[in-house]
């Protein structure tokens, strides 16, 4: 009867000294589902883009350009990201080169 008292008293006060620590690492898990590198796929031009804060300004200038009205990127469909990627291609002077091509030679 005796260790179960100890044992009463120890198991909550270990809980709490636990908790704290569960709860910082549970939070910095969530920071890093927020900071997911979202990465595209362009077949035409069979190369990666990262999205990232400079790509986004590549597609609001893209819309700027085309003259019409901005459209977020989850709700553009297939062949406005198809143009939006010719674009980027003949405008890559304008972008700091974040891409990456498959189709390499990797010596």
């Amino acid at each position: 009867m005796n260790q179960f008292k100890k044992l009463a008293v120890t198991l909550p006060f270990c809980i709490a000294l636990i908790t704290p620590m569960v709860s910082v690492a549970r939070d910095h898990d969530d920071d890093d589902r927020d900071h997911k590198v979202h990465r595209y796929y362009d077949k035409e031009h069979k190369d990666y883009h990262e999205w990232n804060a400079a790509e986004q300004s590549q597609w609001r200038a893209y819309w700027e350009t085309e003259h019409h009205p901005y459209l977020d990127w989850d709700r553009a469909n297939d062949e406005q990201h198809r143009a939006y990627w010719r674009w980027r291609h003949e405008h890559e002077h304008d972008h700091d080169h974040d891409h990456d091509r498959d189709d390499r030679d990797h010596r």
